[in-house]
C-alpha cells in the first residue's frame, strides 16, 4: 500500500479497501510470527534434546569419562577387601565361597622360619618348638611367558635299502600343520592378537608397542597380515555358525556404520554397513553373526537372511518391514526412549501430569509385567500375555489416538512412532519365546561400536568381512561361557588339521569342545 500514515481515503470504498488490506497484512503477520515461534521452539527443542544426549550422564559415557580417572573414581575406603580364607589352625573349616573361587588357581607357598640360633626363647634360653603358622594369602600376577616352540619332525630311512638298494624311502613322522605356512606366528600368538583387538579393543599399532616393550619386534603389517589369514581359515566356521542361526525360529537384528577406506566405487568417508543376527533367548547355545555390507538396502538383509521365514526382532527401520516371509516383531524399547525424550523437555513442574509422563508410565508398565515373568516358559509367558499384557497394549494404543499434540514436537514424535509401528510391535503377543524390546541385539552391537571407537575404520573390504567374521566367533564365544584365548587358540590349531566333517564340533556354540576351554565358574 505504500506509506500507510500519509495514505487518505477520500471515499467510504476506498476505506473499505484499505481496512480490508491491513487486515490481510495483519493476518499475513500474524501467521508468520506464529511460524518463527513454533520453529523457535522446536529448534529450542531440538537443543535440549542433544544437549541432553551430548552431557546428560549415561552409562556409556559415564564408562569412557571413567578410563581417565578409574581409580579416584572407583575408590572406596570401606569397600571390603577379597578374601582369600586364612587358615591358622588345623581343625577343618568350612570352606567359603571365595575360597572356592580361587581354588582353581596355583598355590605358591613361601615359608619364613628363624634360623636355628633364633629359636631360642628370649624369657629363659630354652629351645623354641613350631606351635603353627600364620598364613597371609595374595593374588600374584606372573606376565605373559614367551617362548619358541620348535616343531621337529624326524625323517627316518633304511640302511638296508641303503645298502643294497637303487633307492632309499624315507618316512617322516607327522607333525600339526601351522595356521600360516612359514610364519613364526602359533595359534597362540595369533588367538593372543585377535582377542586383544576384538575383546580388549586394542588397536594393532597398540599392540605392536606393547610387543616391542616385551622385546619383541611384531610390526601392525604383519599382524594384520596375520588376522586376515587367520579369518580366512574361520570362515567355514561363520558359513556353519550362519546355518545354525538361520534354522531358529527367533532371531534378532540390528545394524550400524562402518567406515572402509578403500571401498571401491565409494569415497573414504563414505559410510558401508555392520548388520548383526543373533539367536533369541530361548537359544541354549547362543549365536552371535556380523555381516558387513556396502549400504544399508533391503537387498542387504535379503542377501543374508534368504528365504527365512521366522520371527525377526527390529527396530523401527522400513527396510525390515519390507522383508517377505518373515514376520517383524517391533521394539518397545525404542518406543519408550522417545516418551523419555519428549518428557526430557518438559519443566519440572509440567511433568508429572503431561501426556509424556502417561506415555512412559504406559512403557514402564509393560516391561514390569515382562520382568515377573522372566522366568516363564514360553508357552506360559504366553498366557499371562494375552490376560494381562495384551489388554494394557491396547489401552495404550487406544490413548495415544486421542493425544493432541504438535507433529514435529518430541511428544507428537513419540505418539506416531508408536502408532506407526503397532502393527509389529503387537507381534510380540504371538509367541512366548518372543521379547517385548530389541536389546538383546543392541547388547550385542554394542562391543564392535566400542571397538570402533578405538580402531575408528576398516582399511579394505577384506579387512571389514575379516572383522566381521572374528567378531562373530568372539562374542558367540563369550556368550557361550569360553575363555575367548584359550578357544581360539583351540581352533586355529585344529582348523588346518581337520576336515569339513568335523567343523560344526569346532563351532562356539557346538556344546561338544574340550571342557578346558570353558570358563571357570
Amino acid at each position: 500500500m505504500g506509506n500507510t500514515a500519509a495514505y487518505r481515503p477520500e471515499t467510504l470504498e476506498e476505506a473499505t479497501a484499505s481496512l480490508e488490506e491491513l487486515d490481510r497484512e495483519i493476518a499475513e503477520l500474524t501467521r508468520e510470527r506464529d511460524l518463527y515461534k513454533s520453529l523457535s521452539e522446536q529448534l529450542a527443542t531440538q537443543i535440549k534434546l542433544k544437549n541432553r544426549k551430548l552431557f546428560a550422564p549415561t552409562s556409556e559415557a559415564t564408562d569412557q569419562l571413567q578410563l581417565f580417572n578409574e581409580a579416584e573414581a572407583l575408590s572406596d575406603a570401606s569397600a571390603v577387601e577379597p578374601e582369600i580364607e586364612q587358615i591358622t589352625y588345623r581343625r577343618k573349616k568350612q570352606v567359603g565361597k571365595r575360597e572356592a573361587d580361587l581354588s582353581k588357581f596355583e598355590r605358591v607357598r613361601i615359608d619364613y622360619e628363624l634360623d636355628a640360633h633364633e629359636q631360642i626363647c628370649p624369657a629363659c634360653e630354652s629351645d623354641l618348638h613350631d606351635m603353627g603358622v600364620d598364613i597371609r594369602s595374595e593374588l600374584t600376577i606372573v606376565p605373559a611367558r614367551i617362548c619358541v616352540t620348535e616343531h621337529a619332525a624326524h625323517k627316518y630311512a633304511c640302511r638296508t635299502c641303503q645298502v643294497h638298494n637303487t633307492s632309499t624311502p624315507i618316512v617322516k613322522a607327522n607333525s600339526p600343520a601351522p595356521i600360516i605356512e612359514k610364519s613364526i606366528a602359533s595359534p597362540s600368538l595369533v588367538s593372543h592378537i585377535i582377542a586383544s583387538k576384538y575383546t580388549l579393543a586394542l588397536p594393532l599399532y597398540r599392540q605392536e608397542a606393547d610387543w616391542r616393550a616385551k622385546g619383541i619386534d611384531i610390526p601392525c603389517q604383519n599382524m594384520a597380515n596375520w588376522i586376515l589369514r587367520a579369518a580366512d581359515w574361520a570362515q567355514p566356521i561363520y558359513q556353519q555358525m550362519k546355518a545354525d542361526l538361520l534354522a531358529h525360529e527367533v532371531i534378532h537384528a540390528d545394524e550400524t556404520v562402518m567406515q572402509v577406506l578403500r571401498e571401491p566405487g565409494k569415497k573414504a568417508a563414505a559410510k558401508s554397513y555392520i548388520w548383526l543376527y543373533r539367536s533369541g533367548g530361548d537359544c541354549a547355545h547362543p549365536l552371535i553373526l556380523y555381516d558387513w555390507k556396502k549400504s544399508r538396502s533391503l537387498g542387504c538383509l535379503k542377501e543374508f537372511l534368504g528365504s527365512y521365514c521366522g520371527y525377526i526382532h527390529a527396530d523401527g527401520y522400513d527396510a525390515y518391514h519390507k522383508l517377505e516371509g518373515a514376520t517383524i516383531v517391533g521394539c518397545m524399547a525404542h518406543v519408550r526412549r522417545k516418551f523419555a525424550d519428549a518428557l526430557s523437555v518438559l519443566d519440572e513442574k509440567a511433568r508429572l501430569d503431561s501426556e509424556a509422563a502417561k506415555g512412559l508410565a504406559y512403557c514402564n508398565a509393560l516391561f514390569d509385567l515382562e520382568r515377573q515373568w522372566a522366568g516363564l516358559e514360553p508357552d506360559k509367558r504366553f498366557k499371562e500375555r494375552t490376560e494381562k499384557s495384551k489388554p494394557l497394549f491396547d489401552e495404550f494404543i487406544l490413548w495415544a489416538q486421542n493425544v493432541r499434540a504438535l507433529p514435529k514436537s518430541p511428544l507428537g514424535k513419540a505418539v506416531t512412532y508408536l502408532l506407526n509401528q503397532k502393527p509389529y510391535l503387537e507381534n510380540v503377543y504371538l509367541d512366548g519365546r518372543l521379547e517385548l524390546s530389541n536389546n538383546r541385539a543392541e547388547r550385542s552391537i554394542k562391543p564392535f561400536v566400542i571397538g570402533r571407537k578405538n580402531w575408528l575404520f576398516a582399511n579394505s573390504v577384506k579387512g571389514a568381512r575379516a572383522s566381521a567374521t572374528l567378531y562373530s566367533i568372539v562374542e558367540s564365544a563369550k556368550e557361550n561361557d569360553l575363555n575367548v584365548f584359550e578357544y581360539l587358540t583351540y581352533l586355529f590349531e585344529q582348523l588346518p588339521n581337520t576336515t569339513t566333517d568335523h567343523i560344526a564340533d569346532l563351532c562356539p556354540h557346538s556344546g561338544n569342545l574340550p571342557e578346558r576351554l570353558y570358563v571357570t565358574k
